[in-house]
């Protein structure tokens, strides 16, 4: 594993968060299925392998994700070597002491090297920094990489919201309480 240096980002950092790759390939979708009954509606999610291996584009477009940079509680980014590698964006008080991560992405060379999990560690520490009692991760259906590994960090799915992103995909959360 390389050594990480996880800080805050400044203004300098920003073209380089936008010149990485943010798409992300997967086999795997959690597919949403609505069931209504009288007086019940209930919403399931089941993991679905594709035929094939997707591409999947990033929600945010540039321009937006600059945008959202300036309006978040906290940009973090991690670096090797004096370069920045990943970064993940905070939100604070979304819900009553909780911090929601909006983004998490890690160069795609870089992946699976533990970088994306020194982020969440140092997200958390963030987190409680500010008074945050639980962080909140986003993520799109088809991202089967990022859903395994908030499992894998102990994040559990604790809701969605359809049409969540700009091109109308939804957005499934996972909570992780902290201590």
């Amino acid at each position: 594993m390389p050594e990480i240096e996880i800080r805050p980002a400044t203004n300098e950092d920003i073209p380089s968060l936008i010149a990485f790759d943010h798409s992300y390939t997967s086999d795997y979708v959690w597919q949403m299925e609505i069931q209504r009954e009288e007086h019940q509606t209930g919403v399931i999610f089941r993991e679905a392998r594709l035929p094939r291996s997707v591409q999947v584009r990033y929600p945010r477009s540039p321009q937006q994700l600059t945008d959202d940079w300036n309006q978040r509680d906290g940009l973090l980014v991690a670096t090797t070597e004096s370069e920045i590698v990943a970064y993940a964006c905070l939100m604070q008080n979304m819900a009553p002491q909780t911090t929601w991560m909006t983004d998490l992405l890690v160069m795609r060379r870089l992946r699976r090297q533990g970088i994306g999990t020194a982020l969440i560690l140092a997200s958390q520490a963030w987190a409680l920094h500010k008074t945050s009692r639980r962080l909140i991760l986003e993520m799109q259906p088809k991202n089967y990489p990022a859903i395994q590994f908030a499992a894998r960090l102990g994040f559990e799915l604790c809701g969605y919201n359809d049409h969540y992103y700009a091109n109308n995909d939804i957005a499934l959360f996972f909570s992780k309480w902290l201590r």
